[in-house]
């Protein structure tokens, strides 16, 4: 597909500095993009390439003052990333409302209701009694349990597996391989050494408005439900573990897991390989830091913590950059002590 300027400019509400009519069929980064590709420049660093681009068109800040003569017609925005990643939804979006129909082999059960607008890809599987909203794609290797509810607008990916009784909202996109609605991690010990399994008999409750992405993995609740509140961002290889509810705008990075009933607050955010114990309340606006074990509560709202067990941000750093200096410590305290006994001896000596 071939956008003008101005068509780009309209839909990201940019003002236009160039021809208007130069065209675009495809996205580079600046520093690699080829004439007839659109490109962006949010970070100042990467400013050099605006002046060397070949790109056809690129979305710049509105505050950007060139220092040099540009090639490229620029459309200038508030926020170039913002307006980039707007343009994008929009091109994706056009390209899945071209996926329509269903396409054979693929298994509907009789008593499945679905909206207008859907893609069924072929190998797909949709159990008994579920209902699928408007414009849902569904693609390779989907499989939709018995009871699934999926809402409209929502996109999921090959090899997504939603097991029986489990709720999708609208808008939600979810990647390959992502498994939502398998067993908790429920065992009974028993006097014997052996361990009984604890039927999982709840489900998992995914909000309007989330993305999850590839080889997630969210698990069913013991009772009740599993809950990612509405807007929440999930990475790449994530673990949540049963009971566990997410709150609204949360993102969590790749590898990262939440151990059973943890309830996490709104717009934390955990960095990548980071991990929380169980049965614990994490307080809206907390960050974890990357690769932070967090095995109490966060009561206060906005605190940062890092480390394993992960503390209070600014007094760990400061901790960290002590711990480093200690042996240049260690010597001085040596100096110090000879020095004492140097004077002490002195002093005895003394007539």
């Amino acid at each position: 597909m071939q956008f003008t300027a101005a068509q780009i400019a309209l839909i990201i509400n940019g003002k236009l500095e160039g021809n208007a009519d130069a065209q675009v069929g495809s996205f580079g980064k600046i520093e690699e993009a080829r004439n007839g590709q659109l490109s962006f420049l949010a970070n100042p660093k990467y400013e050099e390439y605006l002046y060397q681009t070949q790109a056809s068109i690129v979305i710049v800040n509105e505050s950007l003052e060139l220092k040099q003569a540009v090639n490229a017609t620029l459309i200038r925005v508030p926020d170039a990333y913002s307006a980039f990643a707007t343009l994008l939804a929009k091109y994706q979006e056009l390209m899945t409302q071209q996926l329509t129909g269903i396409q054979q082999p693929s298994y509907i059960a009789p008593s499945a209701k679905m909206g207008d607008n859907i893609f069924v890809a072929a190998f797909v599987h949709i159990g008994e009694n579920v209902h699928i909203g408007n414009n849902v794609k569904l693609l390779p290797g989907v499989v939709l349990g018995n009871n699934v509810q999926v809402g409209d607008n929502c996109m999921l990916h090959a090899g997504v597996k939603i097991y029986h009784d489990c709720v999708i909202g609208s808008n939600v996109t979810i990647h390959a391989g992502t498994i939502i609605g398998s067993d908790g991690f429920g065992f009974a010990p028993q006097e014997d050494g052996s361990f009984k399994k604890v039927p999982q008999i709840g489900n998992v409750v995914v909000e309007d408005c989330v993305e999850i992405g590839a080889n997630a993995t969210i698990d069913r609740a013991t009772m009740g439900s599993t809950i990612i509140r509405s807007g929440a961002k999930l990475d790449n290889l994530i673990q949540i573990a049963h009971n566990v509810e997410v709150g609204n705008n949360t993102v969590i990075a790749a590898q990262s897991g939440v151990s059973g009933s943890t309830k996490l607050g709104k717009n934390v955010m955990m960095g990548g390989q980071s991990g929380i114990a169980g049965h614990l309340n994490i307080a809206d606006g907390a960050r974890i830091n990357g690769q932070s074990g967090v095995t109490k509560s966060i009561k206060e709202p906005n605190t940062a913590v890092t480390g394993t067990p992960a503390y209070e941000y600014a007094s760990t750093i400061r901790s960290q950059a002590i711990s480093r200096n200690l042996p240049q410590l260690e010597k001085r305290v040596k100096e110090l002590e000879k020095l004492v006994q140097q004077l002490l001896a002195e002093r005895v000596n003394v007539p």
